[in-house]
């Protein structure tokens, strides 16, 4: 993955409603970031696959950061 996606994706996921983050099965949770991040940039099918795969580890941290964002 570039580099320049991967900002891209964190600052999606910065954007994102912390009820979001918090309240949407893993799976929605996926597809909601991969939804917003395909509406900012053209994306090839290998990419979503790699980038659903790096999400799918870092649910525990997405969902961590938006409880320190409630705090």
């Amino acid at each position: 993955m570039k580099s320049s996606t991967l900002r891209q994706l964190w600052s999606v996921i910065e954007e994102t409603q912390t009820s979001i983050l918090l309240n949407f099965s893993d799976t929605e949770l996926i597809q909601q970031l991969l939804k917003q991040l395909q509406n900012q940039k053209l994306l090839t099918g290998e990419e979503l696959s790699t980038i659903n795969a790096y999400l799918s580890s870092r649910v525990p941290l997405i969902r961590d950061i938006a409880l320190a964002r409630m705090a």
